[in-house]
């Protein structure tokens, strides 16, 4: 493997009028026909790929939910230095860049946690936002409808979710309907206006399904698990080696995951919606359409020691998690319909977005346009990226290898560098948060940026976010081109120490703080 400085391939100045991307939370790349899932249907994604350019190697960057959006709106990895909170102050959306530059935005989500404290300005910078209420951990209602039973949470409790999913009368009550009904709205009513006034325009559609809870209306709900007798199984655990301490029963296994597959095709049936929209439109002539997710989800699927794997746990970024899909329709690419077989990451999409619209970040960002790939003027735009969870493992991934970089000895030192502190939420829990800077903490300045930071140290018994608790840290290497399934690990073999002197090298390249080098024993 060879290190590379990774500078940014320019692409050119014209291109589609218009931008439409659409982020289905939690996608797993292989559950999609179109990637060669046969499992569950998905006739609209697996249609609209016949169209689009389907990327076979894109992966994550910062995870989980919002660190991946920052990714999108911002173009920066903030993993190795913040575990969730908001768009900084020495940042800009690419929302802002481009409402300087004239462009119609329109944000329309089911995704709570943008509401939340630690996403709290993501849709600030939109022209316009529209919120389907409802989902997951949304505080829509203060009560619940007595009618509605409730379905086990695995641990979870009381959620918000519970007293919200008795005011779902019918399917389009969802908010997964209600979003894509919404979108689709937008594009028949709105894209022809902007059109017509010369404005270009810019739609994110934030999807959180196919997120658990798993929950649908019939014909959905037993569509993969017509047997199941009893309430649905919507929550999955997060956890590794839930089938061998029964905590699910291979009956509950099955059911979880027909369950998360009966939510996918529910949310591709409303997708149709907005490919109907796009067809009556005429918007394949000038707008690009870009489907894509922030992560995958863990189905039960086995880690390198052969466990079962459940929802986002303290665990490694495997590839069911962090090797994605993103289907791009792009006019004038030069492969409709094709593949493309390189290396990309989430924070591209922000680069391609400034791309297309000619606008340039004013803050240090770390993608590359896709632009050069679609066109046909490149076949690579970077040779390697870095994907992760504060806290946990560091993982470069390269067209050889996916190696994952776990702590050598205690979880320390680390430290979270932000002017806006946060954690990832969590409503039932209002005491449940980091702690806030004390006396440990000083002023240093990221990098790319005379803006001070403050950068607070953690010690034992301080409160981290969950996946940051456990101990179960590992040290990976996986061969992606003899092994892409990942069951054979490398890291005790000679080949290790080119990928760890390739890892060091590319966190000095992102200028990663000293903590990551102390705690990786990289220093």
């Amino acid at each position: 493997m060879t290190a590379s400085t990774q500078s940014p391939t320019q692409g050119p100045t014209d291109g589609p009028a218009n931008v439409v991307v659409i982020l289905l939370d939690s996608l797993n790349r292989h559950a999609l026909g179109c990637y060669g899932g046969t499992e569950w249907d998905t006739p609209n994604l697996d249609r609209f790929s016949t169209r689009a350019v389907r990327f076979t190697n894109h992966q994550t960057g910062s995870l989980p939910c919002i660190p991946a959006r920052h990714d999108l709106l911002v173009g920066a990895w903030d993993f190795l230095w913040k575990p969730w909170g908001s768009i900084e102050l020495w940042e800009e959306a690419v929302t802002a860049t481009l409402r300087r530059a004239g462009v119609v935005t329109q944000l329309i989500t089911d995704h709570p946690h943008l509401f939340e404290t630690g996403g709290e300005n993501y849709h600030t910078d939109f022209t316009a936002w529209d919120y389907e209420r409802g989902h997951e951990s949304d505080p829509w209602k203060s009560r619940p409808d007595t009618s509605w039973i409730g379905a086990p949470s695995y641990g979870r409790g009381h959620t918000h979710y519970d007293s919200s999913r008795g005011y779902f009368v019918g399917e389009h009550d969802f908010p997964g309907p209600r979003t894509m009904a919404a979108a689709a709205r937008w594009i028949g009513e709105q894209s022809p206006h902007h059109r017509a006034a010369g404005q270009r325009f810019f739609l994110w559609v934030d999807e959180f399904d196919p997120h658990e809870p798993f929950d649908t209306p019939e014909p959905w709900a037993s569509m993969y698990d017509d047997d199941w007798r009893g309430p649905n199984l919507i929550w999955p655990p997060y956890k590794v080696g839930a089938l061998a301490d029964a905590t699910l029963s291979p009956d509950d296994a099955r059911q979880i995951r027909a369950q998360y597959g009966g939510k996918l095709s529910m949310i591709d049936h409303w997708l149709g919606r907005v490919m109907e929209q796009l067809d009556a439109t005429n918007a394949w002539d000038d707008t690009a359409v870009i489907i894509c997710t922030d992560h995958g989800h863990y189905l039960g699927e086995p880690d390198v020691h052969g466990r079962d794997v459940w929802g986002k746990p303290a665990a490694p970024v495997y590839r069911t998690l962090g090797h994605t899909p993103l289907l791009v329709w792009w006019p004038g690419a030069v492969t409709p319909g094709g593949s493309c077989d390189a290396l990309t990451t989430t924070a591209d999409l922000h680069a391609t977005l400034l791309d297309a619209f000619g606008v340039n970040a004013k803050h240090r960002t770390h993608g590359h346009s896709l632009v050069p790939l679609l066109t046909g003027a490149a076949t690579e735009i970077r040779k390697w990226l870095l994907t992760g969870v504060w806290g946990r493992e560091v993982h470069l991934v390269s067209n050889e290898w996916r190696y994952a970089r776990g702590p050598t000895g205690d979880n320390a030192p680390l430290s979270m560098w932000s002017n806006r502190w946060s954690t990832m939420p969590i409503g039932r829990a209002p005491d449940f948060k980091m702690p806030p800077p004390d006396a440990r903490a000083t002023l240093d300045h990221m990098p790319g940026s005379t803006i001070p930071v403050i950068r607070q140290p953690f010690q034992p018994g301080d409160l981290l976010p969950f996946w940051a608790y456990a101990q179960d840290y590992e040290t990976l290497l996986f061969d992606r081109t003899d092994d892409p399934n990942e069951t054979h690990d490398l890291s005790g073999s000679a080949v290790a120490v080119e990928a760890e002197e390739l890892l060091r090298h590319v966190l000095q390249i992102v200028d990663a703080p000293d903590d990551q080098f102390a705690r990786l024993g990289l220093s």
